[in-house]
């Protein structure tokens, strides 16, 4: 049976508190942040007090309401956990007590989570004004029933807030498993090749290998020529679709060598992504590497494209790309490095079939990444769901 729960005025048991204090310039202090969207409290980081400029600050106490004062528009609200008491915070954010003979942080922790704050802010005018004030935050409504039902409501939300959790971090777990399986699969597969076929470096191909042109970037343009850089190459051989950028190329012969043909490998060389790659495959735009990325182009009568990217992507190739990287602050491979790649390599026709066989293996590895991420998709539905109804009096 639904229940119906008076509203009140969150003045009604909240007190704003103004209490300021001097920061020790020796001392170390945590800094919380209140992430957007009702996500709650977190710590963003922990600083001496000789580093602040700002020496006024306030201290926050476990249980607080803490507003965000220009954020309040986005869900800049939270209650804040035990582990955050003594943290501090500027002027910015506002401080309310609560009185839990009235309320429970609970309770209204829920009602922030459920966007019912958000709302009210909203509520009182367009969403682009700079600011909410104290005043604002006591004069807003909560559904407030009477104390014991507040205990029993929030018990059961914890209970079930746990049990998703939990189901999430299965989720997880399997995901990382289904991750390691295409990874596995390939690593089996060049294990088995090694042992029956010699293995050869890419530059006994002879093979066209360079990087792509320096200070094209002042080329730009809405439209023309594709310009692959370091982040269009994806984790798992992809070419990302996300960012395009494309570029007109200057008059003359400079950088006409990087511009890609159909079975080319991609392979980022320098940054934190560096030993990415991928290959270019019929579809896609027209268009050159950039400096950050290296072309490696094999005799396609010797050396199937995407067998050798497979190799590239097992554990063997992983760990050759990450064994040449040179450099501490920014990781990088050479043209060298490249050419000295090696992978066991059968005939042709039976690279072809290895290609296909693990294609075929990827393809069932993806139909369970869909199904994990309509069960994500589900789990992060439940808990918004679950506080609805506590506030329609359901639970």
């Amino acid at each position: 049976m639904m229940a119906t729960y008076p509203k009140v005025r969150l003045g009604s048991f909240l007190k704003h508190r103004k209490e300021f204090f001097t920061l020790d310039g020796t001392a170390q202090y945590k800094r919380v942040r209140i992430q957007l969207h009702n996500k709650g409290i977190v710590l963003r980081d922990i600083v001496e007090g000789s580093e602040l400029r700002t020496k006024k600050q306030q201290a926050v106490k476990a249980g607080d309401l803490l507003v965000a004062e220009i954020d309040a528009k986005v869900g800049g609200f939270g209650i804040s956990p035990p582990e955050l008491d003594g943290a501090i915070v500027s002027s910015h954010y506002f401080l309310y007590e609560i009185d839990k003979r009235k309320c429970l942080p609970g309770w209204l922790d829920a009602f922030i989570r459920v966007g019912r704050m958000e709302e009210q802010v909203k509520a009182r005018g367009s969403t682009n004004y700079a600011a909410i004030r104290p005043e604002h935050t006591l004069d807003f409504e909560i559904p407030l029933p009477p104390l014991p039902e507040q205990r029993r409501i929030v018990a059961r939300i914890d209970e079930l807030a746990a049990n998703i959790e939990e189901a999430r971090a299965l989720r997880q777990q399997t995901a990382e498993e289904v991750e390691a399986l295409t990874f596995g699969r390939a690593g089996q597969v060049f294990l088995e090749l090694g042992e029956r076929f010699a293995r050869r470096e890419f530059g006994s191909f002879s093979p066209h290998v360079t990087s792509g042109p320096r200070n094209w970037a002042t080329h730009y343009e809405k439209s023309g020529y594709r310009f692959y850089r370091a982040q269009d190459i994806g984790p798992e051989g992809q070419v990302l679709e996300g960012a395009k950028v494309f570029i007109t190329p200057p008059p003359g012969e400079q950088g006409r060598s990087a511009m890609l043909q159909s079975g080319d490998l991609m392979l980022v060389i320098t940054g934190a992504t560096v030993g990415r790659c991928a290959v270019f495959r019929e579809g896609l735009e027209p268009g050159f590497v950039n400096q950050h990325v290296a072309i490696c182009r094999l005799p396609t009568n010797e050396a199937d494209p995407e067998f050798v990217l497979w190799g590239l992507r097992s554990p063997d190739g992983k760990s050759q790309l990450l064994a040449q990287r040179y450099g501490q602050g920014k990781p990088g491979l050479n043209l060298s490095n490249i050419r000295a790649l090696s992978l066991p390599f059968p005939p042709i026709s039976e690279q072809r079939r290895i290609v296909a066989e693990l294609d075929a293996f990827q393809v069932e590895v993806d139909a369970l990444r869909r199904l994990q991420a309509e069960t994500a998709a589900e789990l992060d539905a439940l808990l918004p769901s679950i506080l609805d109804k506590a506030f329609k009096g359901e639970l």
